[in-house]
């Protein structure tokens, strides 16, 4: 089982997203970045299934883990949910890091011809999935996308109560689930944060778009972790940058901002006119998805926290979105 698993982590709010399509045929994506609490996720459905459905096989690949490393390709991944399945039983699978697997969306899309599976799987990459989801599999899947611990989703994992200390340690530290088997010291915790930077740089960006320049992703990064919350064009960054002597043009920064959103280790959110209802074509702000990630690239101030704390407001927005979207799905079933 996950590492986290001796721990109670908040997921009610992603376990009442999902509960409505189990059992269904559609693929159950749960996408975001790394170590966020996907794969903990992943362990709490199968242990509500194999609790309501005594007649449940599970199977499951984890592709962090060198004994499902010979799952390479399309092709494996079909021959091992094969060699598996019981017709016998009802046979859920559960896919952690599919994205780790060549083709994998053809897999997917083969896999959903069979009515005896029911398919759950997670990836750090909104790129990959969004675009089978949007094109091969539109209409067949459904995406969840899953955050780290929102504030108080913090103080219930860390057991704490709520207090300017604990909002704080939460401004600093960020709200990724292995924060509790740390000690909460600046260089125990900063050092882990940069290590799960470091991964998403490399192998989440770097390796997967073939990127040359690591120095402007690295500087661009910083750029926008000093900047948070502020409203900014892909030109205003570019010239900025150049006044610092620092090579890049709008095109560049544009693509390397949308890789940094891909991995999931920002967002992008577009300025929005509420009295004409339209989206404005210049200018949107940036938000790290985890503040413990930012703070670990170019440190913590006290001083910053108004604009962390205009990030964790974006944070509950998206995850009041999320309940209201749940209590209308019972509404309509009810």
């Amino acid at each position: 089982m996950c590492n986290e698993e001796r721990f109670s982590l908040p997921t009610t709010i992603y376990l009442e997203t999902v509960r409505p399509f189990i059992g269904k045929r559609l693929i159950k994506v749960f996408t975001g970045q790394r170590r966020v609490r996907k794969s903990y996720l992943l362990f709490q459905i199968m242990q509500e299934i194999q609790a309501t459905d005594r007649n449940a096989h599970i199977i499951y690949i984890n592709k962090e883990d060198l004994a499902f490393s010979y799952i390479a390709t399309a092709e494996n991944l079909n021959e091992f949910i094969k060699e598996q399945k019981k017709s016998s039983q009802n046979n859920y699978v559960f896919i952690d890091e599919i994205q780790e697997i060549a083709d994998f969306e053809q897999a997917l899309r083969s896999l959903l011809l069979d009515d005896e599976l029911d398919l759950y799987c997670t990836g750090n990459s909104a790129h990959l999935l969004s675009r089978d989801i949007s094109g091969a599999l539109s209409g067949r899947a459904i995406e969840i996308n899953v955050h780290p611990l929102s504030y108080f989703e913090f103080l219930e994992f860390m057991q704490l109560e709520e207090s300017d200390k604990a909002m704080s340690l939460f401004f600093k530290y960020g709200g990724l689930p292995y924060l509790k088997d740390l000690p909460l010291q600046d260089n125990i915790v900063f050092e882990y944060l940069r290590n799960i930077y470091s991964t998403i740089a490399i192998r989440d960006i770097v390796n997967r778009y073939a990127l040359r320049n690591v120095q402007f992703l690295e500087q661009l990064t910083r750029f926008l972790a000093s900047n948070i919350g502020n409203l900014f064009s892909a030109k205003k960054i570019s010239d900025f940058l150049k006044s610092q002597k620092i090579n890049s043009s709008t095109t560049q920064v544009q693509n390397y901002a949308e890789y940094l959103a891909n991995a999931f280790l920002i967002h992008k959110v577009p300025r929005y006119d509420i009295e004409e209802k339209r989206i404005f074509e210049i200018g949107e702000k940036y938000y790290f998805e985890d503040l413990g990630l930012r703070n670990a690239l170019i440190g913590y101030c006290v001083q910053d926290r108004g604009k962390l704390l205009e990030k964790h407001y974006f944070q509950s927005s998206e995850n009041s979105r999320l309940r209201c979207q749940n209590r209308r799905f019972k509404q309509l079933r009810n």
